[in-house]
């Protein structure tokens, strides 16, 4: 099926589809508000112009409505990150080809002074919307059409991680999304009388296509937060009734620092779903407030997924999806790297040998980046799709995420991978949130630094860090912090993820308190002026950068 025709399929169903604090819409008024700016998108196209259409909004119902509109016009949109700004704004837009950008009155500051020739701009809270609303209003689903809709037809522009440079903006098809959604809708069960929370940006994939996609396909009603509130996170689960949720990045971590109360488990919802809450905060999630959390993967492109099967070990994300021919590959060598292997007490004994990036050596859906084919390229190098992404796999072929190629560290010729040392530290129970990253080591390859969010209350203490660390049985002897950073809270994207490019930029020279061992052996003490300069002499005397 295509997104119009599930979006067609809303027609004259009057259950309640849509929801916010302040609006409910029917899954039939849904479709008949969708039809009416497919109809003005298509009026205000230019004629030959690409049909594509910006987004710079907030969780609002009007994202959504877009997302139905251009699908049944035949139409892309493109979702605007509105923690950009200036040039990389602008550059985000004009880059996508968009010639209609919808957004909101907070962000018109942002559009100011930006040079976006040809772009025509539709601010929804304003009464001048409203009335270019007006003639469309008896529009229905499938009458107005910017181009043929076809199973292929491109529907979703969204970027990917610019963290590192310029966003790319994945291209995600009519008939992609709605597979996307009626796979999780069979593998989690999704039924009409379902509720999907949507918290997380709809600009980002994981709104889209793990929880608006699904409920589409399901006929499930779709509740908007405009942005994650963890304060919010359980009234609204409350209020709207919600069954099911996404979350990326730290998301999960936020919710579990909130004050513990004695209704946390008095609500309808079963399911969470989504990435790097990791094994620990997935268990307290469970434990606190009564919902399962199932950590997925798929990489943000559409190149390769796992599946979690009831088999899956502890700490594993799952199997290969059908149809995938995954595998864990030595990026250098090509070469498929070894099993990982297992000490008793469940420490990875062979991470250099058996850490590597996961590859779909099969067909993909990957359906390409817009305007960019040197990294369309780069992600298909050799016929196989490259996620980017780091795994080992045990002897049962069960695949065990380690981070980002980039967060790789080599600590004394070892490689290590930063997600396996967080999911570790997440376990002290002083800790709210914790992000490992590589600074550069004086002489040599990289030194192991956490930043460490404390729980409301608590203070560091770096005897009872340095004993926590003592009593983990899975934790190397390479994986134990040099640095420990302690921030009031971790920097994150927008969508929730760590920021780790700031923390790597800002190092140990930074504001924030930083605790250290001047030797493998020492203790912890606290990292001073003298240390520092003392620190700079050895990067000096070795010719080595400074890590900021």
């Amino acid at each position: 099926m295509t997104v119009a025709e599930l979006v067609q399929r809303q027609w004259g169903d009057h259950r309640v589809g849509l929801r916010t604090q302040d609006t409910v819409l029917t899954h039939h008024q849904v479709a008949a508000g969708a039809a009416a700016r497919a109809a003005l998108l298509v009026d205000l196209l230019p004629r030959g112009a690409e049909p594509h259409l910006g987004v710079l909004l907030d969780n609002t119902p009007e994202f959504p409505l877009w997302l139905s509109a251009a699908a049944l016009a035949g139409a892309a949109v493109a979702g605007i990150n509105p923690t950009r700004r200036g040039a990389e704004l602008a550059r985000d837009i004009q880059h996508t080809q968009v010639r209609i950008l919808v957004t909101q009155r907070a962000y018109l500051p942002l559009l100011d002074g930006l040079p976006l020739p040809g772009v025509r701009v539709l601010v929804t809270d304003t009464d001048a919307y409203r009335e270019l609303l007006v003639p469309f209003e008896g529009a229905k689903p499938g009458e107005a059409v910017a181009r043929p809709v076809r199973h292929d037809s491109r529907l979703l522009l969204y970027f990917t991680s610019g963290s590192t440079g310029a966003p790319k903006a994945a291209i995600c098809s009519q008939g992609r999304l709605a597979a996307a959604g009626a796979s999780l809708v069979e593998q989690f069960g999704v039924r009409p009388d379902d509720v999907h929370y949507i918290c997380m940006p709809m600009f980002h994939g994981n709104a889209v296509i793990a929880d608006w996609a699904p409920a589409l396909a399901a006929g499930a009603g779709v509740a908007l937060r405009a942005r994650f509130s963890a304060s919010r996170f359980l009234p609204d689960v409350r209020e709207f009734g919600a069954t099911y949720f996404t979350y990326v990045g730290r998301a999960i971590q936020y919710l579990l620092a909130t004050p513990p109360g004695p209704d946390d488990r008095a609500h309808g919802l079963r399911l969470g779903f989504g990435t790097e809450a990791g094994a620990v905060d997935a268990a307290r999630f469970e434990e606190r407030f009564g919902a399962r959390l199932v950590e997925g993967y798929g990489s943000s492109e559409g190149g390769a997924a796992i599946r979690r099967t009831p088999d899956t070990p502890a700490g594993a994300i799952g199997r290969a999806a059908p149809g995938d021919d995954l595998a864990v590959v030595d990026p250098e060598s090509g070469e498929e790297c070894e099993p990982a292997a297992f000490s008793p007490t469940g420490r990875l004994l062979n991470a250099s040998s058996a850490i590597g990036e996961l590859v779909n050596r099969g067909r993909n859906p990957f359906e390409g980046y817009w305007r960019n084919p040197g990294a369309q390229a780069a992600r298909l190098r050799g016929g196989w799709y490259w996620t980017g992404d780091l795994f080992y796999r045990d002897a049962d072929g069960f695949l065990y995420f380690a981070g980002r190629t980039d967060d790789r560290l080599r600590v004394d010729s070892e490689n290590l991978a930063a997600a396996m040392i967080e999911q570790i530290l997440a376990r002290w129970e002083r800790a709210a949130g914790v992000a490992v990253y590589a600074i550069p080591d004086p002489v040599a390859g990289d030194q192991v630094m956490t930043a460490i969010a404390l729980r409301e209350g608590a203070a560091f203490d770096p005897a009872a860090f340095q004993e926590f660390l003592a009593a983990q049985p899975d934790l190397g002897t390479k994986m134990p912090p040099r640095f420990v950073r302690v921030v009031p809270a971790l920097p994150l994207t927008a969508t929730n993820k760590i920021h780790r490019v700031a923390l790597r930029r800002e190092s140990f020279l930074c504001e924030d308190p930083v605790w250290w061992r001047p030797t493998p052996t020492a203790p912890y003490e606290r990292l001073t002026m003298d240390a520092i300069a003392s620190l700079r002499d050895e990067y000096a005397a070795h010719g080595r950068p400074l890590p900021s």
